[in-house]
């Protein structure tokens, strides 16, 4: 999680959700970067120092080495202690110390800035035994590269020479370096997030796409939907060819069904409304029927409006669908036609309604029947759901956006899991309360396309158990001439 918050923070344009291909994609080639990217950083490091403390070793073991050949050249003409003396001062440099003691200990020869550093060189020569071959060692925080070998000279022991060369200024400027190297990896490993996500994002560009036209995609445009995709992968071209193909199959498909519901529609409406007839008039003759036909006729009745409902509901989906469905919008007093609908519906239920309408003067441009029966359809469905004690309410309002028009009720309500689909087609809420009541499972989906038609929208909020609100937002009318 740390390392996915550091990446976000490198690059916060970069908004995609944590469980995307894009950002697995990213994450892991990311990982397989930095792990690249740090072990060549260490191993190049780790090369330079061994690099830098093997040629200070190799420098010393040379000296060590030549030291002795020096010596006997200086030793032709003078004494040991003169030829000790001028070979030490001619290898003597301000980061080297040599010097020099016999087999008892006693110092021969020693570099000028000997005494300068003599507390050092004690606490140095403590080592016991001292490195025969050079090697490093740290002392007082700096490091130092030691050497003490046997002086032979002319086929002599003279004793023992020791070399010292402090290499702390070259260690630091080789940590000097490595924090350099890091630096550069770090903005490497940033430029290589940002490169990698870019192209990752541009390779499933198409794939967005083709999500994005899938989410957005509606019966209606099955037919003129299709999805182009430009400079694609092959894989992801043939992934766009099927998509098309299911979107023509689908809109196929669909453009089938309406034309059914219609056929369908047409053709049982006619002899179902010659049935009713026929029963109606059975039922008004019925002197000589008994109790029980007479039942038998009034439930056949009922089912026989309840589908010829059901089938003008259905007319006018297929109406929608196809775009024969007709609206003859013109301003109108939301006022009136909210007072008209509240005083009908408490006529022919016998219920309260109460009526909460704004003093302003409401006006929107729809089709007042088609509002009218909009209207009425919510009033019985909040009629439906609730318990005869309970009132409904329907409330106007004016907002600086539109006119808002409220269907309330008191009664079972929907719950969440329901509401975003209790406007489709045919759909019903399962459960045994809601079951129970009549219905086509029609008059939400009517409901919601011709306000949609209108260029207005519904919506529903409900809490089971506390009642439902169903509201009608439509837009304002306003005379071209103000």
């Amino acid at each position: 999680m740390k390392l996915i918050r550091r990446l976000q923070k490198i690059i916060p344009k970069i908004k995609i959700p944590t469980s995307s291909l894009q950002f697995q994609l990213t994450l892991e080639l990311v990982i397989l970067s930095v792990i690249g990217l740090g072990s060549v950083a260490f191993w190049a490091g780790w090369q330079m120092e061994q690099n830098l403390v093997t040629a200070h070793k190799q420098t010393l073991e040379y000296i060590a080495m030549r030291f002795p050949e020096q010596l006997e050249l200086y030793t032709e003409a003078d004494s040991i202690e003169t030829g000790i003396e001028k070979a030490i001062s001619r290898l003597e440099t301000s980061n080297l110390m040599v010097w020099v003691k016999n087999s008892q200990g006693q110092l021969l020869g020693q570099s000028s800035s000997f005494h300068h550093r003599e507390n050092s060189l004690q606490r140095i020569e403590e080592i016991n035994p001292m490195p025969t071959t050079a090697q490093v060692v740290r002392f007082n925080g700096r490091d130092i590269v030691l050497c003490g070998t046997p002086l032979i000279v002319n086929g002599d022991t003279l004793g023992k020479l020791y070399l010292s060369q402090d290499i702390t200024i070259d260690q630091q400027k080789l940590n000097h370096s490595l924090w350099h190297l890091f630096f550069i990896s770090i903005v490497t490993v940033t430029v290589l997030v940002i490169a990698i996500s870019y192209t990752i994002s541009r390779g499933l560009h198409p794939l967005k796409k083709m999500s994005r036209v899938a989410s957005t995609i509606k019966a209606d445009d099955l037919s003129g939907a299709k999805l182009t995709l430009n400079q694609a992968p092959q894989e992801i071209i043939g992934l766009g060819e099927a998509f098309n193909e299911m979107l023509f199959r689908l809109s196929t498909s669909w453009e089938r069904q309406r034309q059914f519901l219609d056929n369908v529609s047409h053709e049982l409406r006619t002899p179902l409304t010659t049935i009713l007839g026929y029963l109606q008039s059975l039922l008004r003759r019925s002197d000589n029927l008994s109790t029980y036909q007479i039942q038998a006729l009034e439930t056949a009745i009922a089912e026989t409006e309840r589908t010829i409902r059901m089938l003008e509901d259905l007319l006018d989906l297929a109406r929608a669908d196809n775009g024969n469905l007709h609206f003859r919008c013109q301003p109108l007093m939301l006022n009136t036609l909210v007072t008209e609908v509240a005083q009908m519906s408490q006529k022919v239920s016998g219920r309260k309604i109460n009526l909460i309408i704004t003093d302003e003067d409401v006006i929107t441009c729809a089709d007042q029947d088609r509002l009218q029966q909009v209207l009425i359809n919510l009033v019985d469905n909040a009629l439906k759901y609730s318990s005869p004690s309970q009132p409904i309410d329907i409330i106007l309002e004016k907002s600086f956006h539109g006119a808002l028009i409220h269907i309330r009720d008191y009664g079972i309500g929907i719950s969440l899991a329901h509401q975003p689909r209790i406007f489709e087609r045919f759909y019903r809420a399962d459960d045994g309360m809601t079951r129970s009541r009549d219905g086509t499972g029609l008059g939400l989906a009517i409901a919601k396309g011709m306000i949609e038609a209108m260029e207005g929208t519904i919506k529903v909020r409900s809490k089971p158990q506390e009642g439902s609100i169903f509201t009608i937002s439509l837009a304002l009318w306003r005379d071209s001439h103000d």
